[in-house]
């Protein structure tokens, strides 16, 4: 059978987009079908809006810390709107550069709600194609639970857009974006709580990390309630927010903003009109190859539920791209050590496994760690403390994790991450110059095991 393109991909999010691009590359004929924002996710928001808005955030502590290095200022004054507008203008930009790299890669682009008629025919705006192949990447979204007065609360979808700074904000949630927004709110100068239902927040992370951020947000002013959970949500007549919890206590806001979860995004998709299987938590169900359980139809990045992270997302669309089109390039997506940040103030940086991780795997356990504060801080007043955490294998010396809290974590794992990759041991790191005077020459000068 003649198909209209051989690989068609609903969604233009980051892994949409590089299966397109490299596919159209390899001399397939490719079409992108998008209902909303070009970039995905990420790029509207998510990673990059939340960048700019934490840098926005941090500069309140680089005004007060500048005081200590001789520099007088007059009294600081933020605004809102402008950091928005700004945003925005960038983020119109970036828009602009994907219409580019699909049109450019030659690409066709429908800018439309695609759904499924069967296994190889879609259908947007009133127009119907078909394909060889249908990728399906149509990202997450976000999703608040059913509770009285949900209407009241935003998502970070609306984050982004907010007229003005709250005063008071409630952040609900333990994940990385809620510690993420909470740092912006509280840094731009909200007054902000961070509520989570667990013991403590950052489920999976280190459990050094998870206390040191505890220690460090709550020095700062932050106040984190952990063992709590919202009830109900009542709109007042001066538009502030009555929050009920669970154990009868109540808290006012002027915002609250869930981050509590976010599910595939897969609303009238049409789907159901194909043999595609689905996870317990509604994920797209795929094998090693993004291969669903209808023969031409992939799926990859949030819809699948594996790894919710943009360079996977990417990595796995690259990988689509070569298996159907240029296969002698093809190599399968390495799930092992992916480095990661979490962009709360301060940063965190990881890599490899949490000391929870390596026991559970058996490993006979040395760790590292250094707790100091930064030079940089040593002529201000500010007594904020870095983390650094090296989790090693004692029987072989290999480095199985790397965890860091504490100002441009991101930056140094992403090096760290190369060596993990490369199977580097305590010894390569012991014999590793340092980089002098910096934060990260401390995680090749860390000699002395600590007690685990």
């Amino acid at each position: 059978m003649a198909y209209d393109f051989d690989l068609y991909v609903i969604g233009a999010g980051s892994g949409g987009v590089r299966a397109a691009r490299f596919a159209a590359g390899f001399g397939a004929k490719v079409a992108v079908a998008e209902s909303r924002y070009l970039g995905g996710t990420c790029v509207n928001v998510g990673c990059v809006p939340k960048k700019l808005l934490v840098y926005g955030a941090h500069f309140a502590e680089d005004f007060e810390q500048s005081r200590g290095f001789g520099w007088s200022l007059d009294e600081a004054d933020f605004d809102w709107a402008t950091l928005i507008a700004n945003k925005d203008h960038e983020i119109n930009r970036l828009n602009g550069i994907y219409r580019n790299l699909l049109v450019n890669s030659g690409v066709t682009l429908h800018e439309g709600h695609a759904k499924l008629l069967d296994p190889h025919t879609v259908e947007v705006n009133g127009q119907r194609f078909t394909a060889k192949t249908i990728l399906v990447a149509t990202g997450g979204w976000p999703q608040i639970p059913e509770i009285p007065g949900r209407e009241h609360a935003i998502s970070s979808n609306e984050a982004f857009f907010l007229k003005a700074l709250p005063k008071r904000v409630l952040v609900v949630g333990g994940g990385y974006i809620a510690v993420e927004f909470a740092g912006i709110f509280h840094g731009l100068g909200a007054e902000t709580t961070l509520l989570y239902r667990g013991e403590l927040f950052l489920r999976g992370f280190d459990g050094s990390v998870r206390k040191h951020l505890q220690e460090e947000l709550t020095r700062r002013g932050m106040d984190l309630q952990f063992n709590a959970d919202i009830e109900r949500i009542d709109k007042q007549a001066d538009g502030s927010l009555n929050v009920t919890l669970k154990d009868g206590r109540q808290l006012q806001a002027d915002c609250v903003f869930y981050a509590t979860g976010r599910r595939p995004m897969l609303d009238n998709l049409g789907l159901e009109n194909t043999r595609v299987t689905f996870d317990n938590k509604g994920f797209v169900e795929v094998d090693e190859l993004y291969q669903t359980a209808e023969p031409s139809i992939l799926a990859i990045g949030d819809v699948i539920g594996r790894v919710q992270l943009t360079p996977v997302a990417l990595a796995e669309g690259m990988a689509v791209a070569r298996r159907l089109f240029k296969p002698e390039q093809y190599r399968p997506v390495d799930y092992n050590l992916i480095p990661t940040a979490v962009f709360s103030l301060p940063n965190i940086g990881t890599v490899g496994l949490t000391e929870e991780q390596a026991r559970e795997a058996g490993h006979e356990v040395q760790l590292f760690e250094s707790r100091f504060r930064p030079m940089k801080l040593t002529l201000t007043e500010c007594q904020e403390r870095t983390l650094m955490k090296l989790v090693v294998d004692a029987r072989t010396d290999k480095v199985l994790g790397c965890h860091m809290v504490g100002p441009e974590a991101g930056e140094i794992v992403q090096g760290l991450a190369i060596a993990l990759k490369a199977g580097a041991t305590k010894r390569d790191f012991d014999e590793t110059v340092g980089v002098h005077p910096t934060a990260a020459e401390e995680f090749v000068t860390m000699r002395t095991p600590v007690a685990g």
